[in-house]
């Protein structure tokens, strides 16, 4: 597994001191939650960033507090802050973030200590210098001991090229070479299901912040991923999402933000794994997502994670049979997933996998059906096969009568794929039901799979039929 590029810049510092707007200033979008709210950022939020001829990662961190959380019992502070170490530790060169408008504070000072104990390049940036008034408060902070401090406006990107063009000196330079990016792995579900748990054991590492407390995570977490199978490379982005609620439930801004951009990640990514929690079974939220994975026409697979927690019922859905010489052999596993399927009926092209990220059981599965998802979402049908088959399937099963007309197809072919995306020439679009379009897709993928990929139709109307 490999963390990051050979360039890291991690941006550190106290809570609310704008280092979350500076990492969006750099990497050019919006990522990271910027709030007036202290402690949004727990998780390290990583992003690619392009300065000049140089490349390198970005990592935004939480408030460091450097108190004794575990005594004090705050238990996601203590997490937030071992976060905020491990990035200063992966770092190439590290830029401190001070707010001008509070001056120079006793944390401010024990941060600096740390960070120049860390051996590490400290770029001291002093934030929120919006106007000249504010601009003579920087001269205090020379007192942290830091040679190079720049005066910046993360929000208004003033004095950030002078911060870019110092920190980026000594990186190595953007390679000319082209790679493909890399497939973007999006962890969603409702709250609590397990999502970060279940990267951080596919890491190994406690790369996310894991607590009982639904809503740990805030904000929608990068987590760049190679995995090596033999001589193979792959390189994966896994996104750790906040969990979705149902939007009644959302009592904040905070809250609202973290659901947008998880709402934001499914959109973007290229496969999206839905983590039910086993013992809860489908959820009403649980289908509201899977709807919005649907909607959204990314590749999906369903993990059932705390399979281990439904060992038990298993266990006794077997000894039910036994005693009673049942003849029905259908395995609890089985029985669970018929349910699944029957309360998730519009996503059935979706792979089920039973896992526990807790025990590890299932993981080594994952990336297996992962890269046949990414096969089938790549997967182009032979034009003639492919009219032959609706040809075949309408003299078979005609569609219905609509308004006294039936729909027709006069020609198809495979458009695109990521999506696999069909363009058919038609009669009228408005012809085709919601009923048959289900069934001329599944007569699709019996032939060729499509297993894990939704399969799309682009009705066009044939002019030359129109009168028909």
């Amino acid at each position: 597994m490999s963390n990051f590029g050979q360039n890291i810049l991690a941006i550190v510092g106290r809570p609310n001191v704008g280092k979350s707007t500076l990492f969006n200033r750099v990497i050019g979008r919006r990522i990271a939650i910027v709030h007036h709210e202290a402690g949004i950022t727990r998780d390290r939020i990583s992003a690619p960033a392009h300065w000049r001829d140089k490349t390198f990662d970005v990592v935004d961190t939480g408030g460091i507090a450097f108190m004794d959380n575990e005594k004090t019992g705050d238990v996601l502070a203590a997490a937030t802050q071992r976060q905020a170490e491990v990035a200063i530790e992966m770092a190439s060169a590290i830029v401190l973030v001070v707010d001008v408008m509070e001056g120079v504070t006793p944390l401010d000072q024990e941060i600096a200590q740390k960070l120049r104990a860390s051996g590490k390049p400290v770029f001291l940036a002093v934030n929120k210098i919006d106007n000249r008034a504010r601009a003579t408060g920087a001269v205090e902070f020379s007192a942290l001991g830091f040679e190079q401090m720049f005066s910046i406006s993360a929000a208004h990107a003033d004095g950030v090229p002078e911060l870019l063009d110092a920190v980026t000196a000594g990186f190595a330079k953007l390679s000319s070479t082209e790679t493909v990016p890399a497939p973007r792995i999006a962890i969603v579900g409702r709250p609590n299901t397990g999502k970060s748990a279940l990267i951080n054991a596919i890491l190994k590492d406690d790369r996310t912040i894991v607590s009982d407390i639904a809503g740990t995570t805030r904000d929608s977490v990068d987590v760049p991923f190679t995995l090596r199978q033999g001589d193979t490379v792959k390189s994966y982005v896994l996104v750790d999402t906040a969990g979705l609620r149902h939007r009644r439930k959302i009592h904040s801004s905070v809250d609202q933000f973290g659901l947008m951009r998880a709402e934001r990640s499914i959109r973007e990514c290229d496969i999206a794994v839905l983590v039910l929690d086993a013992v809860a079974g489908v959820t009403k939220q649980d289908k509201r997502i899977a709807g919005q994975i649907d909607k959204a026409k990314c590749g999906c697979m369903i993990l059932v994670n705390k399979w281990d927690l439904a060992a038990g019922e298993e266990q006794k859905t077997i000894n039910k049979k036994q005693n009673r010489g049942a003849a029905n052999k259908q395995s609890f596993r089985e029985e669970y997933t018929e349910a699944l399927r029957r309360e998730l009926f519009f996503a059935g092209w979706a792979p089920v996998l039973f896992a526990s990220a807790k025990t590890g059981l299932g993981l080594g599965e994952l990336f297996e059906l992962l890269g046949r998802i990414e096969q089938e979402m790549a997967r182009r049908v032979d034009t003639p096969q492919l009219n032959r088959l609706i040809g075949r399937t309408f003299d078979a099963s005609p569609p219905p009568m609509v308004s006294g007309k039936r729909f027709k197809v006069y020609y198809a072919f495979q458009k695109d794929v990521h999506p696999p995306t069909f363009t058919l020439f038609v009669n009228d679009a408005r012809y085709l039901t919601p009923r048959y379009e289900r069934y001329l897709i599944a007569r699709i993928r019996a032939a060729w799979g499509f297993d894990g990929c939704p399969v799309v139709f682009e009705c066009r109307q044939h002019r030359r039929k129109m009168s028909q």
